[in-house]
């Protein structure tokens, strides 16, 4: 599409809102996060068609306005928690889909790396480990009690502790991102080793299928270390590569941006060690219909929540930038035929 018959085509939609927000018309909070999202998404394809026009310009001064807006004279709502994690969130988090995948594929080779060296050299996993957690395994797995360690403790004292742990490593790997990136791939590949390494010491001793018990807490938890991971990159992404914003305007924003998505992994965090402390250790007296049944369920609901749900929501909520997709595409079958 010409730049000519883009702001043709939104050059409408651009001057009401711009004179909603100039004139302080008062404006219903679903009304002006729609036009919002909307302004992000014109701005987004104009960030890719029309790098430095005038066009881009006005957008990004537009949307800086509209997001003073939104978030400093807004009233809240007396639903805001439940809000942010149904539809503000959700909406919001579709952005950096890509920015997920990369994290995703970042802690893969990861594991990766931790099965292979696991595979070839048997003391690389006490390396990872620690030789106390080994030899205490070791010993379990003599005594015919391979999971022991997930069932020692209390209940409760189980529940708090990991997911407090959790928690403060989600943490470590979002902060970490402020060193350019770098700080939170140590956090995601150092995981990612451990995980790889704890799955094949396991294969190593033909009890891989008892590692089943540790993915019903595990499912949601190792996801949930990847989101937290794609928060570090945002922030540490948005210092790198400011794109039209300044350096500084646009690590402030990703700051809030990887935030925004930490805290959305909280409740997650907390089933996870739910999971851990009440479930976990009566895994392998569990059918295994009922324990499979668990795992697939968190790793829907992760998929879906992050995944599915953020799609779906857009394309409810901006129908018209559908159509604007879908008119782009068949412009681009017309041009190439």
């Amino acid at each position: 599409m010409r730049e000519a018959s883009f702001v043709k085509q939104n050059k409408e939609k651009w001057l009401v809102f711009e004179k909603a927000l100039h004139n302080n018309v008062k404006i219903n909070p679903d009304d002006l996060a729609s036009y919002y999202i909307q302004l992000t998404n014109d701005l987004s394809f104009a960030q890719t068609y029309y790098p430095e026009s005038k066009t881009l310009l006005y957008l990004n001064s537009l949307a800086s306005q509209a997001h003073q807006k939104i978030y400093i004279t807004k009233k809240e709502s007396k639903n805001k928690i439940i809000s942010f994690w149904k539809y503000e969130f959700p909406l919001f988090f579709q952005q950096y889909h890509k920015t997920l995948l990369n994290t995703f594929l970042i802690f893969m080779a990861a594991v990766l790396i931790g099965v292979v060296s696991t595979l070839n050299d048997d003391s690389f996993v006490r390396l990872i480990l620690g030789d106390a957690y080994v030899n205490l395994t070791i010993e379990n797995i003599e005594n015919g009690e391979p999971m022991a360690i997930y069932k020692s403790g209390s209940n409760i004292g189980t529940f708090l502790g990991i997911t407090i742990n959790n928690i403060r490593v989600a943490i470590l790997a979002f902060a970490f991102g402020v060193i350019f990136s770098v700080g939170t791939i140590y956090i995601l590949f150092s995981n990612g080793v451990m995980l790889g390494a704890f799955i094949t010491f396991f294969y190593n001793y033909g009890l891989l299928e008892k590692t089943s018990t540790i993915w019903l807490h595990g499912t949601i938890e190792i996801s949930v270390i990847v989101i937290a991971g794609c928060a570090g990159l945002v922030m540490g992404n948005s210092f790198l590569f400011p794109k039209t914003y300044s350096r500084h305007v646009s690590f402030t924003k990703g700051a809030k941006d990887g935030l925004k998505i930490v805290v959305s992994t909280i409740p997650f965090f907390i089933i996870a060690g739910f999971i851990e402390g009440f479930i976990t250790r009566y895994g392998e007296q569990m059918p295994s219909f009922i324990s499979y049944g668990i795992i697939f369920l968190s790793l829907f609901i992760i998929v879906y929540y992050y995944i599915a749900y953020p799609i779906i929501l857009n394309k409810i909520a901006n129908p018209q930038n559908q159509k604007n997709k879908i008119s782009e595409q068949n412009l681009h079958r017309t041009s190439v035929a």
